[in-house]
């Protein structure tokens, strides 16, 4: 973990001195504090979205799971965008735009239903996860 925290803090000061390099010193502070603008603005208005939609799927008596992924989403890319840093801002700002943040979420979510184990391999005995057997039996000879 420690080394992809110096690998991103090396990758954003080497982009922070390619921009600079390119548009100047004002140029930079201009772009990060128009990133941090914009960002802080989409955050607000998507995170009101992702509430509004979530209690539309509540009332409505549907899984909301699309919604609250949504939500989470947001909330990580407003936590990006609060980091200083193009390459942060960049991914924040690609979770805070509906079509990018929806490529996200179906990568997510397709991850992780591989991860959890599924219904048909165990069951639950007196809150306890264990094999069933049923699905795949053992055949002894």
């Amino acid at each position: 973990m420690a080394v992809f925290f110096l690998l991103y803090v090396v990758a954003e000061v080497a982009a922070v001195w390619a921009v600079s390099s390119a548009v100047g010193v004002l140029g930079t502070l201009g772009l990060l504090l128009a990133g941090a603008i914009l960002g802080s603005w989409l955050a607000r208005r998507e995170g009101a979205r992702a509430a509004r939609a979530f209690m539309t799927a509540a009332t409505a008596g549907r899984s909301p799971q699309a919604e609250v992924t949504d939500g989470m989403l947001v909330g990580l890319g407003g936590l990006l965008i609060l980091l200083p840093g193009f390459l942060s801002d960049i991914a924040g700002l690609l979770l805070l735009l509906p079509p990018s943040r929806g490529v996200v979420r179906r990568a997510w979510l397709r991850r992780a239903e591989k991860r959890m184990p599924s219904a048909s391999r165990v069951i639950v005995v007196d809150s306890e996860v264990v094999p069933d057997d049923r699905a795949h039996p053992v055949i002894e000879g």
